[in-house]
């Protein structure tokens, strides 16, 4: 884990900068209004795990590298004959991430992990729900610098999703940019 002055840098840069930015732009009356950054949601789906169940501890070993901390495995809520699929079998891994961990694991993810993309243009602008969250999906999780490349057995895709307590996809997307998230023009 990263020392302490690490940690607290985009959360001081949120409270020195992105705040005030996005007071002036959108007029907040309230301090309270100020869309901030809630979550990070980090999610594994491990398909091959129907076959071998030692695939899923794996992909859970591999998360707990990426978030710092503790994965929680996720099972199937219903059984799908034709994907050999049954109630309650493992399939995936996810990770919330709050406050500080939360923090540090964005900073990771705008300097160090997406510019190691391979054939990286940016984020799409359009990833929102509608409600300021923001989806992205990342092909190889061993973009993350914590992942030893040389003891990976295979390759997983990642989803992370990061839940803002914005009310508009555009506040969202003003709180984001504010953080350095590299989206794509829209020209």
């Amino acid at each position: 884990m990263a020392d302490t002055a690490y940690q607290a840098r985009m959360k001081s840069h949120y409270d020195n900068v992105v705040r005030g930015e996005l007071i002036e732009k959108f007029g907040y009356k309230n301090p309270m209004q100020v869309p901030r950054l809630e979550k990070v949601v980090l999610n594994m789906g491990v398909g091959e795990a129907v076959g071998d169940s030692k695939k899923v501890q794996s992909a859970v070993g591999d998360l707990c590298l990426i978030a710092g901390q503790k994965a929680i495995v996720t099972r199937a809520r219903k059984s799908i004959a034709t994907f050999k699929l049954r109630e309650g079998m493992p399939i995936g891994a996810k990770v919330t991430l709050r406050k500080t961990r939360m923090y540090e694991f964005v900073d990771r993810l705008i300097n160090i992990a997406l510019p190691r993309v391979r054939d990286f243009r940016g984020l799409n602008p359009k990833s929102f729900d509608g409600r300021g969250n923001y989806a992205l999906g990342i092909k190889e999780h061993i973009v993350f610098p914590e992942i030893d490349y040389d003891k990976v057995d295979q390759i997983w895709g990642l989803d992370v999703v990061v839940c803002t307590t914005a009310t508009t996809d555009d506040e969202a997307r003003e709180l984001l940019s504010g953080f350095s998230f590299p989206f794509q023009n829209r020209r």
